[in-house]
């Protein structure tokens, strides 16, 4: 052998010694990860699963646990919510993607144990870390109409074993469970009593049971677990049920209907109250039959769910329209009974309990805050629960009604004869009207609808010329009927505002805004976490008026513009108005069923952000926050 060829072997012999020894902590910052000699000693991570129950039933929701048992000595890096970058040092985090599911079958995000902090040789700072038993918690539900059968799941779980010098290089592991899924009636049995258990035990695991709740920054939860839980939360339902009164849609009608009350309190006070009742017993069926939908029949998920059908909204639309028409006086020409029936200023008891449901109707698009988190948790409940949730939230939104029809002497100040009560029905027969033009437009834009691409906005325009009309006829009746200058300035006043505001109001609803939105598809989406692109997800629909009123007044916010006009945020609209099945499939992704709702994904594709009323400081920081979560670097395995 000569000296070049010794020279080489030298070297050789020299960097195969320098790539199997340990890492040292320099090492390990610069991305080096000690592999796992082969025969060497066991790996220090053992994984099972284990199912809560022994089977199941259609309607279940049941717990499945993924179980780290992690060897003294050693620990596993935090899941991506809880993980920590030191400086240049980004540890790889325990992330559990779902590969399949069987169809009937919807698995919620993964809930993450509390992490601890602890220091290592190899980082400045600390880091956070799983060690001993860490259980992750994966709840189960399965469709009411799922055959019986063996179903199952198939997910991975990523990890990354360390101890305080050197770490093993990251492991992906493939794990099945499969349970067999019995009638309903059968009995049912736990299992595995010991990892549930310790998992209710622990305060951080996520195990508890609660509902969430989210006023523009107030928030709150609802422990279910505890007795007093759902007294608590059919309280806030019926709160809901209440604030649906004052939506745009249903506003128009209120006064009209309580005009018409205390008119028949002025006649009979037993009439009064037996029409009253009538409404009240109209409202509470629509809400127990929608509950009752969402109960028992497959796929049938939202309260908002009936105006994702073009026909029910056109429907809709005409009803409204034929009732504007009473309420101004049109029906000169002989017509069906029915028309009369609807029309809200016939004090009739199938009118009224008529009345009660279209006016139940007209407020599902406008979820209000407190009832569409209590409505989205009984969606996924038993029927029982289901139908006293939905219950409570007719009875909040009857019960003033029936309030009103009892004790009429509270709004005796309200005109019930005369040009003053004629012209307030007119001007709100010509809102109702806009109405109508709304819920026609919004039906016929998500009949032509192409997915993708965003659904008409140019029937805005007829609801402006409806609402602009609304604002010159007050001015034009009030001069016709007063000769008081106070009066003829107020509502000349309050007509030019309206006039203002309607034609305000479409330029900005017809206008894309300052945000170049990108229109939501599966590959778009992906294509922005693979570029570790923040997205901020708006989920929206044409007959939404509440996700209308957000985004006007969060995304027009000029920070906000700015913000999402960065290259690494991208702004993106789902748009389920009319047929767009991904845009449906991906709001069920991010485990909700109504709208409107913002969802804020960081660089790697996690959900750091959840809201169906936010604030724009809210956007702001939940930015903010998953900026900072950029993926690490992952090395070759």
């Amino acid at each position: 052998m000569n000296q070049r060829t010794a020279r080489y072997f030298l070297w050789l012999a020299v960097l195969s010694t320098l790539w199997l020894s340990p890492v040292s902590a320099g090492q390990h910052s610069a991305g080096l990860f000690e592999p796992v000699p082969a025969g060497g000693p066991p790996e220090p991570v053992s994984v099972r699963i284990a199912w809560a129950k022994d089977r199941a039933r259609p309607g279940d929701r049941i717990g499945l646990a993924i179980v780290v048992d992690v060897q003294t000595g050693y620990h596993i890096n935090a899941d991506p919510g809880q993980v920590v970058a030191q400086g240049d040092f980004k540890p790889y985090p325990t992330r559990i993607r779902i590969l399949e599911v069987a169809p009937g079958m919807t698995v919620d995000p993964p809930r993450f144990p509390k992490a601890h902090p602890a220091r290592v040789q190899y980082a400045a700072g600390e880091l956070m870390f799983f060690d001993g038993r860490t259980v992750i918690y994966l709840p189960v539900t399965l469709d009411r109409q799922i055959p019986p059968g063996i179903y199952g799941l198939k997910l991975e779980l990523s990890y990354q074993a360390c101890d305080d010098r050197t770490c093993l290089f990251p492991q992906k592991k493939v794990l099945a469970a499969n349970i067999p899924v019995v009638q309903i009636g059968e009995a049912v049995n736990r299992i595995n009593i010991d990892i549930f258990d310790a998992l209710d035990a622990s305060p951080s695991s996520g195990r508890r049971e609660s509902v969430g709740f989210d006023l523009f920054g107030w928030r709150f939860s609802i422990d279910m677990a505890a007795g007093s839980g759902f007294i608590l939360l059919l309280v806030i339902a019926a709160l809901g049920g209440v604030l649906l009164n004052f939506t745009p849609c249903v506003l128009p009608l209120v006064p009209i209907k309580i005009i018409s009350l205390s008119h028949a309190a002025e006649q009979d006070q037993k009439r009064s109250i037996l029409l009253g009742l009538f409404m009240f017993l109209g409202v509470l069926a629509f809400w127990l039959v929608l509950g009752a939908m969402i109960a028992m029949v497959s796929g049938f998920t939202a309260t908002n769910q009936l105006f994702q059908y073009p026909a029910f909204t056109l429907f809709i639309g005409v009803i409204i329209a034929i009732m504007a028409m009473g309420m101004c006086g049109m029906f000169h020409a002989r017509l069906p009974g029915f028309i009369y029936r609807i029309n809200p200023d016939q004090e009739s008891l199938p009118g009224c309990f008529a009345m009660g449901i279209l006016t139940a109707v007209l407020s599902t698009p406008c979820t209000a805050p407190f009832m569409g988190a209590a409505a989205a948790w009984a969606a996924t409940r038993p029927p029982v629960t289901t139908l006293s949730t939905f219950a409570a939230i007719g009875v909040g939104m009857a019960l003033p009604y029936l309030i009103l029809s009892a004790w009429p002497g509270m709004i005796r100040k309200i005109p019930k004869t005369g040009p003053g009560s004629m012209l307030l029905k007119e001007v709100m027969g010509l809102f109702m009207m806009a109405a109508a033009a709304y819920f026609i437009g919004s039906g016929l834009s998500a009949l032509f609808a192409r997915p993708p691409s965003p659904p008409s906005k140019l029937y805005w325009w007829a609801v402006v010329a409806f609402c602009a009309v609304a604002g010159g006829w007050l001015i034009f009746r009030t001069f016709r009927i007063t000769a008081k200058q106070g009066i003829r300035a107020a509502f000349t006043v309050a007509g030019l505002l309206v006039i203002a505001g309607s034609v305000w109001a479409g330029l900005r609803l017809t206008d894309r805004g300052p945000i170049d939105w990108v229109d939501y598809t599966p590959q778009r989406f992906e294509s922005a976490v693979a570029h570790q692109k923040t997205v901020v997800m708006v989920f929206t629909a044409e007959w939404c008026l509440n996700c209308k009123a957000l985004e006007q007044s969060v995304f027009h916010s000029r920070r906000i513009s700015e913000l999402l006009s960065a290259k690494d945020v991208v702004p993106m609209k789902v748009d389920i108005t009319g047929n767009n099945p991904p845009g449906k499939a991906k709001l069920r992704e991010v485990g909700s069923l109504t709208i409107p709702l913002l969802v804020v994904f960081s660089p790697e594709g996690t959900m750091v952000f959840k809201s169906d009323f936010y604030t724009v400081d809210q956007v702001l920081e939940a930015v903010d926050r998953a900026r900072k979560r950029r993926p690490p670097v992952e090395n070759p395995s």
